[in-house]
């Protein structure tokens, strides 16, 4: 309304002369009259009355003598409601974009949360069943290493097939990038090697109890390498995650140091591959996304493990010897396969989850993890836990909350 004031103002004084010209008027009106039954605007000059005495013509304004005066806007009034249209629609147009881009970012950041909400629960999903599928590996197999190298050699021919099929882009690296992932390729190769011998010495639910302690880690190796600092607030923090998992080892069943030992172990070199593959993502050339990364790291992993394993374990993964050995091959195969697909597909999703977060949020986001992987094995395995053991595994995972809820306080300010 506003708008149709400030548009129609200028041509009012253009409506007010009813001078006691004759032919003009009531030319005029005629044309008016003419014109109403199209236009609304104009309605109530229909209800004018004119006065018995005025004579009636049929003039046209184009052959008045005012014609090409300035009330020549009278045969044009129609008009008036055209250009109001257009002006008010040209107010509402400039006002478009704004909202456009205010419905498009805020669309934006929607999809964003779903898609790394997603992400966080294939993450979670696919490492459910691989710890699943591998416990019950390792519980007949007791070859970490040479299981971990199948790990790898299924990765890696899952990387040559979608890169021989162009279902992703054929990387090419140089020598200097290879030799700048090799480090990153060796602590990943450890980091699931000391899990997979925990994870064969003690319950799945302990090995991740133990490894709830990675916030410690990510905040010694994000300082040393990041330079992240941490407040005195994030080290309270890792006070109860300490003490939690104390309470949970001094009180668990399965408890042993080997399985311990390398549990804490996975700890210290998977967090040192998150913080090492951000600082190499941050370095990296536009050719190498983290698809490209990982699959270079999972093949140099195989090459890099599988000597190991014959030479520590020997050739132990023909049918010949499963069947010596009085397994199910179909049955060791089978779940090999699927848990190997589990790790390749968990292990690709927490990189592209890497690539979109901090290496202290990601490992938040593994501690959230940890719960839901140690409930579900706990229920699967019919893992028996005492009440002490539930209580520290309950302040190990407060504090895990705890310590992200102080990373999202201080993480806020630097992003305003």
């Amino acid at each position: 309304m506003q708008s149709s004031s400030v548009t129609f103002s200028p041509s009012l004084p253009l409506l007010k002369p009813r001078r006691p010209h004759t032919s003009f008027f009531s030319s005029g009106c005629n044309s008016i009259r003419s014109s109403s039954s199209n236009s609304r605007d104009l309605s109530d000059l229909n209800n004018v009355s004119l006065p018995s005495s005025w004579p009636r013509r049929s003039w046209t304004l184009s052959n008045s003598p005012f014609s090409s005066s300035k009330l020549r806007p009278w045969t044009g009034v129609p008009s008036f409601a055209s250009d109001f249209d257009a002006n008010h629609f040209k107010v509402q147009a400039a006002a478009v974009p704004e909202s456009s881009e205010e419905a498009a970012s805020a669309g934006g950041s929607l999809m964003k949360t779903l898609e790394l909400g997603l992400l966080f629960g294939l993450w979670y999903l696919f490492n459910i069943y691989f710890n699943i599928f591998n416990k019950q590996v390792l519980k007949v197999f007791p070859f970490p290493v040479t299981v971990t190298a199948v790990q790898f050699a299924v990765g890696t021919v899952l990387v040559l097939l979608m890169w021989g099929l162009n279902l992703c882009k054929r990387p090419k690296i140089s020598g200097a990038q290879l030799a700048a992932v090799l480090p990153l390729a060796l602590v990943h190769t450890l980091g699931n090697l000391f899990t997979n011998m925990s994870l064969g010495k003690v319950a799945v639910s302990f090995t991740h109890t133990i490894k709830a302690m990675e916030p410690f880690f990510s905040v010694i190796l994000s300082a040393m390498f990041l330079g992240e600092t941490p407040t005195p607030w994030v080290v309270a923090s890792i006070i109860p995650i300490v003490g939690g998992v104390a309470l949970a080892s001094a009180t668990e069943a399965s408890f042993n140091w080997a399985g311990f030992s390398s549990a804490m172990a996975s700890n210290l070199t998977n967090q040192s591959r998150n913080v090492l593959s951000k600082k190499v993502m941050a370095k990296k050339e536009d050719s190498m996304d983290n698809i490209t990364l990982f699959s270079i790291i999972t093949i140099m992993s195989f090459f890099l493990l599988s000597p190991v394993a014959v030479f520590m374990e020997g050739v132990k993964v023909t049918p010949a010897y499963l069947q010596s050995a009085g397994l199910n091959v179909n049955q060791v195969f089978t779940r090999s396969l699927l848990a190997a697909l589990c790790f390749h597909a968990y292990q690709q999703v927490s990189y592209m989850i890497l690539q979109r977060v901090s290496p202290v949020t990601h490992s938040v986001g593994n501690c959230v993890k940890r719960v839901v992987v140690i409930v579900s094995s706990v229920i699967f395995f019919q893992t028996p836990v005492s009440p002490i053991n539930s209580i520290g595994t309950g302040i190990a995972l407060a504090g895990v909350f705890l310590y992200s809820r102080v990373k999202r306080i201080k993480a806020k300010p630097k992003t305003a």
